[in-house]
């Protein structure tokens, strides 16, 4: 079918808001679907009550399916907000993830170089996002069914149905599954479920009209739904979803307003310096040079690192809005770009201080103070950060063994750092991790503690040869698989 190009009212401004949904029912040579067309349908009606300019593309074979996507690089421009959403069957091959057209061949065992040459990367919708230079890209995929290559009596392509997480997002992409890894997606409840979409898709769709939400609390909020729906059935499906975006990113609003509000146009949206939802606090002058800061959690509390793009001749900072700037101090080092001292770029702030904004201003090179610039300071959300990236740093270090009236494999690091962790699940002698492991609660006094009756280890038979382990983090990315040998 031709693209539908429907145009709908958007606020008037540089930034566009661009969307294309796909949506493939009738396949020729693999099973055919039957709600993926709906769902295309439903989420471009969706996403133009949000203003957004919709792309409506259904049943697109691998020609079709590529020029859409060229008439999608066309209307997107720099700085623009672009959304993707796919409906269909996708495979996983190697880590990559395919979105399948509707003439992908049937192919089996050793055939996978067909599926790949037929299908449509999505890795490389990204990267034509990002050569479009838009400001945020936001990717949704409802394609985690079961292995359409799979048929009686043949062996199936070596890949999986579904898709493979996308734990490598570039800076400005969000990204959200219908369905976790090794899970597949719901159409329906049952047989007596008449509603036209997925259990994902209407979920999904409903979450994003919700006036002044965020991205992240959509995609958590359609977790605990279509986990709470799939439940009732007794099927496991939790969506996951990867976070690259530097701010907040609000679809319909920053603030719940009146009832009729959700109906308007959605008005340009504020970026904030921080994690949660919080009030625009603007600058007293319009630097683009504002600092940011970085977060990270000792045990004697909170050490807070500014960046600032500007030679300073001096940086003060208070705690709330009210009450003395305090000066950083500085440092036994020169700053050639001055031929000064060089201001101390960090402070401390103690185990238990709580949320609050912190206002930092710096002296240019001419002595001009500029700002007080706000800066979020969210510790919980800052300690998931700060021990998330820990975790990323030093994924050798997750699992060690010892010999010690048996075999024992320890998983100190990962106790360690358990408040960014919401799973850990290993496999023994597998490369599918498949027993969860017991972590103590966080506890946000003294987060790198392991309480005393913690076990940290597991007894392993002794003819033990590898563990595999993956990891759910409390924003529901998951981890690469790692592999741990003796």
């Amino acid at each position: 079918m031709a693209i539908a190009l429907v145009l709908s009212a958007a606020p008037a401004c540089a930034a566009k808001r661009v969307a294309l949904v796909v949506g493939n029912n009738d396949y020729r040579n693999v099973p055919k679907l039957q709600k993926a067309v709906n769902d295309a349908r439903t989420m471009g009606d969706t996403l133009k009550q949000l203003g957004f300019t919709v792309m409506v593309a259904e049943n697109q074979n691998r020609q079709a399916f590529s020029q859409t996507l060229l008439a999608f690089d066309k209307a997107v421009e720099a700085g623009d907000t672009a959304f993707f959403f796919y409906a269909g069957h996708g495979f996983e091959i190697a880590g990559q993830n395919f979105l399948l057209p509707t003439d992908v061949p049937a192919a089996t065992e050793g055939q996978e170089e067909l599926v790949r040459d037929a299908s449509v990367l999505a890795d490389r919708i990204i990267e034509r996002l990002q050569n479009r230079k838009v400001r945020t890209a936001i990717l949704v995929f409802d394609a985690c069914r079961n292995n359409p290559f799979e048929r009686s009596g043949t062996r199936a392509v070596a890949g999986g149905g579904g898709l493979a997480p996308m734990t490598q997002l570039p800076e400005g992409v969000f990204s959200i599954f219908s369905a976790g890894p090794r899970q597949t997606a719901l159409d329906r409840l049952s047989n007596d479920d008449a509603n036209p979409n997925s259990v994902f898709t209407r979920t999904f769709a409903k979450e994003l009209t919700q006036p002044g939400a965020n991205l992240v609390q959509v995609a958590q909020r359609t977790r605990r739904l279509v986990n709470e729906l799939a439940e009732t059935v007794r099927h496991k499906q939790i969506p996951v979803y990867f976070d690259q975006m530097v701010d907040d990113v609000f679809l319909n609003g920053v603030s719940k307003g009146p009832p009729e509000a959700a109906m308007k146009p959605a008005e340009p949206q504020p970026k904030l310096a921080a994690l949660p939802p919080v009030q625009q606090l603007k600058p007293q002058n319009d630097s683009v040079n504002a600092p940011i800061a970085m977060f990270s959690r000792h045990n004697g509390g909170w050490t807070v690192v500014f960046s600032i793009a500007d030679p300073t001749l001096g940086i003060s900072w208070r705690m709330g809005e009210a009450g003395d700037f305090r000066e950083t101090g500085f440092m036994d080092t020169l700053d050639p770009r001055t031929r000064k001292r060089m201001p101390n770029p960090s402070i401390e702030l103690p185990a238990d201080a709580p949320a609050a904004m912190i206002q930092v201003r710096y002296v240019d090179t001419n002595g001009e103070l500029q700002g007080p610039f706000p800066i979020r300071f969210d510790p919980e959300a800052a300690l998931i950060r700060d021990q998330r990236k820990i975790l990323d740093m030093t994924a050798t270090s997750w699992l060690s063994f010892r010999e010690f009236n048996g075999l024992l494999v320890y998983y100190t690091h990962l106790m360690s750092y358990r408040c960014a962790i919401r799973e850990v699940r290993v496999g023994i002698d597998s490369t599918v991790p498949d027993k969860v492991l017991k972590m103590p609660p966080c506890d946000m006094r003294d987060p790198s503690a392991i309480p005393h009756e913690a076990t940290p280890y597991l007894k392993l038979a002794p003819q033990t040869r590898s563990v595999s382990v993956e990891l759910t983090y409390r924003d529901g990315s998951v981890s690469e698989i790692k592999s741990f040998r003796r």
